[in-house]
């Protein structure tokens, strides 16, 4: 297989990457919304996803609302292959972590 000859750079913004982790996260059967990273939601309330780069790999906290009647575990483990599969495969870049944390349950819809 021949090799591509690099053209120039490619760059890709962090938001781009909250982005991708946010719809992936949303598309999980059972989170219900993303929640506000806690110690923003006195000055307003950022949307619950945090990237940070490091050494080549993207680590991504994400802050979620889920429904009620869903195994917690279970949910988040499938949040993080799902958001981890997303990554890689959109952006190519390697995922070191995906932290879930559970914020909030709500109700189940009927």
């Amino acid at each position: 297989m021949e090799e591509i000859p690099a053209l120039g750079r490619i760059t890709v913004d962090p938001e781009v990457l909250e982005t991708i982790a946010r719809l992936t996260a949303l598309a999980v059967p059972g989170v219900v919304r993303i929640a506000p990273i806690p110690k923003s939601r006195l000055l307003g309330g950022k949307e619950g996803v945090r990237i940070t780069l490091r050494n080549g790999s993207v680590l991504v906290d994400i802050y979620l609302v889920v429904e009620s009647g869903y195994n917690m575990l279970a949910l988040g483990r499938q949040v993080q292959a799902e958001v981890t599969r997303a990554i890689q495969d959109m952006v190519g870049l390697d995922v070191e972590a995906v932290n879930v944390y559970i914020e909030d349950v709500a109700p189940a819809s009927r």
